[in-house]
């Protein structure tokens, strides 16, 4: 009791303590739920329709679309512009998909399972040729050779794990292809609701028919605003808010841009740096006229075009080196040659030049052993027993546990190779060079292969050529020089004023970039400038940014931000809608004065006499604009006034158009002789309606509250 009333008298301090306790607790796990939610949100890539994108998710798209580029088209590795394609390509389709998905789910549309069995099993859809289940004689895809190829992945899953892995390149492929066609269905299916919204019938049908045949020869007379100069034209401050007014709509921008100024320096080679590199590379073209091998020098002049040793087609060397390959003797080597195009010194050797084939059609067997030694003997039997009866093929083949089907090489396969080990040059050679029906045993370092060709196509001429490509660079006490002296034009220079006033006095040109938006990736086109970018969009107006390295490492840069344009409309301040308005403003003025001079006038001499150029414009229809050789514009307002005009008469009032005002008299009008097919045009219609509907992407976009924050991550 004693404790008990001990603890009742510190009531007061130990409810402070406790609740002090509780605070710290719930303040913690609310700092870290406030942390949680900071890192979701650093994470986020992109919102759509209030739905997040992570970085992660995005990636994971990025990945699957980039393997499927290493299966289709055998790359390996993608550079700065093809990732920043193939990320594009991503948001696009992940963009479009959320759209249409989030509407054909209120309207309740979906792609059921039997419907992506019917397509598959009809087997026409274009998606479905870029399949390996395609098949080529019947040019349709094989639905049969998917349902033996799913259940044979599913199979070795459990009993052969290898060849589990070999399947699951293709099985990804597949599952890639199959939710591209489902997506594709949901769209077209969305499209067509949509389109069939937009109804057209056979009075409208033979009014279109109308409209296009029916056509006009006149004799034209045109006022045209180049007649007038500019500073006869006054412009009122009213005239341009009016004339904003009216055309308001254009200025509208559905996410924010920003104006820069820039200064980019790209560091080059000096003449020092260029007279070692010559010397450098003419003893490496030396040492390479005279080698056995040129693989190792093409190695070591550190050459951009790899030496394979093998027949190639053209397309596998650079341009510039392409157009040599057919002016050099074989067994010669070229002088030293520079490429401005790409800044590089040139020296070629021209091995061999043959026609050979493009594709061939060949068996194999692979043949080991316990040892290599082991397998060149069995292999020696098995060609023996092959140059006797050439019929075992197959037999042959099963006893060492392989098909041995036939199967095509093409040259595009190998021919942009890195680089080809000793064994796979050999197994390329032969294949290259035998005959077909000739059968040869090749020894590699792992045992033995059996080739048989079967089939040679497409003759084509091939080289080997060792080329040495070499960049002209600049070398560390250049660069280190150029980075100084720009250094110290940045750091002298905090305002777009300094920098633009010190520019040319370091031989320096400021430019421009305007409208800088953050899917662009890079500034101004200039590799490497991404973080350039990010600080474009967090600087404010007249900021100037740090001195940011870039390129191929061989670019200097500064920039300016002059200007932030708000998503929403551009007002008559900016200086390029000042522009507009202001062009428009004048062209309106200049009219005024044209149709005032036109006005009155009965015929198209009165016309010429007042200063009106005169040419026939003839096949006018109302269907189309009527191009105006006179003024260089198209002019749809003169389609509609002549098509109201009656053959004979001149046309009662003048036309104001894009490039002057215009008088005419209409000499002939007749139909072209073209019979009315009114299915055909109800068809047409129906497309046209398609089309039409085919531009709702731009609505459901805008409606769609898109943040995209892609640039703060590439």
């Amino acid at each position: 009791m004693a404790v008990l009333g001990k603890i009742r008298s510190k009531g007061a301090l130990l409810v402070g303590i406790i609740g002090l306790g509780l605070f710290s607790f719930i303040a913690e796990e609310a700092f870290r739920s406030c942390e949680s939610t900071k890192n979701n949100e650093r994470q986020k890539i992109a919102e759509v329709l209030g739905e997040k994108l992570t970085y992660q998710e995005f990636n994971e798209l990025v990945d699957e679309y980039t393997d499927v580029l290493k299966m289709t088209q055998g790359k390996e590795n993608l550079n700065e512009d093809e990732l920043n394609q193939v990320r594009d390509m991503v948001w696009g389709t992940y963009l479009q998909n959320a759209l249409i998905a989030a509407e054909a789910e209120k309207l309740g549309l979906k792609v059921t399972d039997d419907e992506v069995r019917d397509i598959l099993n009809e087997g026409t859809d274009p998606m479905l040729r870029q399949t390996p289940f395609f098949n080529q004689q019947t040019q349709k895809f094989d639905a049969n050779a998917l349902k033996n190829f799913l259940a044979e992945y599913k199979k070795a899953q459990t009993s052969n794990p290898q060849a589990a892995e070999q399947y699951r390149t293709v099985y990804n492929y597949w599952k890639f292809m199959e939710k591209g066609l489902r997506q594709q269905t949901l769209a077209q299916k969305y499209q067509t609701l949509l389109g069939s919204c937009f109804l057209s019938n056979k009075v409208e049908a033979k009014q279109v028919f109308n409209e296009e045949n029916l056509e006009a020869d006149v004799e034209l007379a045109a006022f045209l605003y180049n007649s007038v100069a500019d500073k006869d034209v006054k412009v009122e401050e009213s005239d341009l808010k009016a004339k904003y007014d009216e055309l308001k709509p254009r200025f509208k921008q559905y996410e924010e841009s920003r104006d820069i100024k820039f200064v980019s320096v790209k560091v080059k080679a000096s003449a020092n740096d260029r007279a070692a590199l010559n010397k450098q590379v003419t003893e490496f073209g030396q040492t390479l006229a005279s080698a056995e091998d040129p693989s190792e020098v093409v190695r070591k002049s550190g050459s951009s075009v790899a030496y394979l040793g093998v027949p190639v087609l053209k397309t596998a060397y650079p341009s510039d080196i392409q157009t040599l390959l057919d002016s050099i003797a074989v067994g010669s080597t070229t002088a030293m040659k520079e490429n401005l195009q790409d800044n590089t010194l040139n020296i070629v050797r021209l091995i061999s030049k043959q026609e050979l084939p493009d594709s061939i059609e060949f068996q194999a067997i692979n043949v080991g052993g316990e040892t290599v030694e082991a397998a060149h003997v069995r292999a020696d039997s098995i060609a023996k027993a092959l140059a006797a009866d050439a019929s075992q093929w197959d037999a042959l083949a099963k006893k060492y546990g392989q098909t041995g089907e036939k199967q095509w090489m093409t040259t595009q396969q190998y021919q942009m190779a890195p680089s080809l080990d000793a064994d796979t040059k050999s197994y390329i050679m032969a294949l290259n060079t035998m005959a077909a029906g000739e059968t040869r045993n090749i020894a590699t370092n792992m045992g033995n292969i059996i080739l048989k060709v079967t089939d040679r196509k497409a003759f084509t001429t091939k080289y080997v050529a060792a080329v040495i490509k070499a960049d002209i660079n600049f070398s560390k006490d250049t660069y280190s020089q150029a980075y100084n002296k720009f250094s110290q034009y940045v750091s002298e220079n905090q305002t777009l004023e300094g920098l633009e006033k010190a520019a040319k006095k370091n031989g320096y040109t400021v430019q421009d970039n305007a409208d800088v938006r953050t899917m662009q990736h890079l500034i101004a086109g200039i590799h490497g400038s991404h973080e350039a970018l990010k600080w474009v969009f967090e600087a404010k107006e007249g900021d100037v940014s740090p001195l940011y390295e870039c390129g191929e490492n061989d670019n200097l840069l500064v920039i300016a931000l002059t200007k932030i344009h708000e998503k929403g409309f551009r007002t008559l301040d900016d200086e390029q809608v000042k522009e507009f308005v202001k062009a428009e403003v004048i062209k309106d003025k200049k009219a005024e004065k044209l149709m005032a001079k036109a006005q009155g006038v009965k015929n198209v001499a009165e016309a010429k006499a007042k200063g009106a150029q005169v040419a026939p414009v003839n096949q006018i229809t109302f269907a189309a604009p009527t191009f105006v050789a006179l003024s260089g514009a198209s002019e749809p307002a003169i389609s509609g006034a002549v098509a109201a005009t009656e053959m004979g008469k001149f046309s009662a009032k003048p036309v104001k158009g894009n490039g002057g005002v215009y008088v005419f008299k209409v000499k002939t009008k007749k139909n072209r002789a073209m019979q009315y097919d009114e299915k055909s045009y109800m068809q047409r219609l129906a497309q046209r309606a398609m089309q039409a509907a085919g531009n709702f992407m731009q609505e459901l976009y805008v409606n769609a509250n898109v943040k995209d924050n892609r640039y703060l991550f590439f």
